[in-house]
Order: C-alpha cells, then sequence, then structure tokens
C-alpha cells in the first residue's frame, strides 16, 4: 500500500488570507491600472488658459460657450504636433499667470507680451506675433495724437493687468487712468464719453472696430507705436521640458507656413 504524504494542515487565519488574496489582488491590480491610466491620460492632455475678451486671439463664442481665436487654433495646431490633447480653460488676462504658477493650467495661449517682468515669474517661448499698442479715440476727436504725450492731462483708460498700465503711470502726466477688465469695457466708456482715449493692444482693437463694434470709434491713425514687443506662449519656469517641445513645434509650424495661415484666417 502506497502512503500519500499528508498536506500540512492550514490554520483558519492562513486559509482566510489567502482567500482574501484570491479577491483583493486581481482588484488592487485593477486598480493600479486605473491609476496608471489616469496618470497617463492627464500627462496627455495640455491645459491652456485663455482670456474671454482678446478678440481675435482668444474670446468667448457665445454660441459654442467656448474659448476660441488665433492663439486657441494655434495651440490646438502645436498640441497636436507635440501628441497632446488640448484643453482650453477661461481666465480673465491678469489671471493667466497665477492660474500657471499655482498649477491650475500648463500654458497660457493668449495676447499675452513677452516682458522682462514677466520672465521673472513664467517662461515664454519663442516669438509667436509682432505686438504694439494702439489709442482709441471716438471719430470726431478734435486734433492729432502722434504720442501719448498728445494725451497729457486728460483722463484715459488701460485694462489691468496689462504691461500700459503701468507704463501709462509712469509717464506722470494723466491725471487720472482708469482699469477695465476688458478692452471692449473700455471702448465703451469711451463711446460714452467718460474718458477721452483707451491705450490697450492695437490688433485687438483693430478687429473690434473692423466687425463694427463700437462705429463712433476709430483708431488714432497717426499715433506712433512707443511700446511694441512680441507675444509668445508661456509655460512655468521649471516646466522645461514642455518648452523644449514647445519651441521644436513652434519652429516646425512657422516653417511649414501653418503659423501664418491661422493668423491670416482670423485677419491679423
Amino acid at each position: 500500500m502506497t502512503l500519500t504524504p499528508l498536506e500540512p494542515k492550514r490554520s483558519a487565519s492562513t486559509t482566510k488570507a489567502s482567500s482574501l488574496r484570491r479577491y483583493l489582488l486581481p482588484g488592487l491590480f485593477g486598480t493600479a491600472l486605473l491609476l496608471t491610466g489616469a496618470t497617463l491620460q492627464a500627462q496627455e492632455t495640455l491645459r491652456a488658459g485663455g482670456t474671454p475678451s482678446g478678440i481675435p486671439f482668444t474670446f468667448l463664442d457665445v454660441q459654442t460657450n467656448e474659448i476660441t481665436g488665433a492663439m486657441v487654433d494655434l495651440v490646438q495646431a502645436l498640441g497636436e504636433d507635440m501628441g497632446y490633447d488640448v484643453t482650453v480653460q477661461e481666465s480673465q488676462f491678469n489671471a493667466l499667470i497665477p492660474s500657471l504658477t499655482s498649477g491650475k493650467i500648463d500654458i497660457i495661449s493668449a495676447a499675452m507680451l513677452k516682458t522682462p517682468e514677466r520672465a521673472q515669474v513664467v517662461a515664454f517661448s519663442d516669438d509667436v506675433y509682432p505686438y504694439g499698442e494702439g489709442v482709441v479715440i471716438k471719430t470726431d476727436y478734435e486734433g492729432e495724437i502722434h504720442s501719448l504725450d498728445d494725451l497729457a492731462g486728460e483722463t484715459i483708460g488701460a485694462q489691468v493687468g496689462t504691461t500700459y498700465v503701468e507704463q501709462l503711470n509712469a509717464m506722470g502726466i494723466f491725471p487720472e487712468i482708469r482699469n477695465y477688465d476688458t478692452l471692449a469695457d473700455m471702448m465703451r466708456d469711451v463711446s460714452l464719453g467718460r474718458i477721452v482715449a483707451g491705450v490697450g493692444d492695437a490688433p485687438i482693437m483693430g478687429y473690434q472696430l473692423s466687425q463694427g463694434r463700437f462705429p463712433d470709434l476709430q483708431l488714432a491713425e497717426g499715433y506712433e507705436q512707443q511700446m511694441v514687443g512680441h507675444i509668445g506662449l508661456a509655460v512655468a519656469q521649471e516646466n522645461t521640458e514642455l518648452l523644449e517641445q514647445l519651441n521644436a513645434s513652434l519652429a516646425k509650424l512657422k516653417e511649414d507656413g501653418t503659423v501664418e495661415a491661422i493668423f491670416e484666417e482670423w485677419g491679423l
């Protein structure tokens, strides 16, 4: 007679642990996969910030309730070239940099001038579009405006969060400089006679005027820009990898004509 070796007797606790492993390990493994998938998905999505009032660069399309514009099309094209899905979040202009530095967004894609002061806080891409200020006045304005000195002693306006506010204050020739959340609000006050002139982004104000908004306003024709610069996209300073990817794709899309075509499509 052949004797079969007896298997060691398992304690109740050992049997219970084995059963738990059978049920828990697949669940834990599945959870790990979900977490890994979520991490990858987060890494593949680029969160861009755009303003609702920077026509035609970024603005809110009231029909779709989404942010659209030239800089939105640009960041979408860049994202596609870099292999990212892009979502665009609405933000007021003066909240863009805080949103970036706090990690709420990954990139600023708006009509933001590259300045030394801003470059101390964020990392700018290579130049995207040349940019300068304009002066909006009523069509029946008497007199010529060649420089901001020609408006000395007048109450004027500027958009909060822009470089123009600080530069206008530094001139010390205006009794009052009113700040506005949007250029449209500023232009409305010029139209209503509450301020004599408004200083802001010439391409944005010019586009709004070309669309028939504020028919009683115009850009001062003889004005010579004094604060010309370039706009660029911006990322967090520590995100050097994204900045390198961004500049590589930007150079590629400039070379193949995509960037120029986007801005031409928006009348820029």
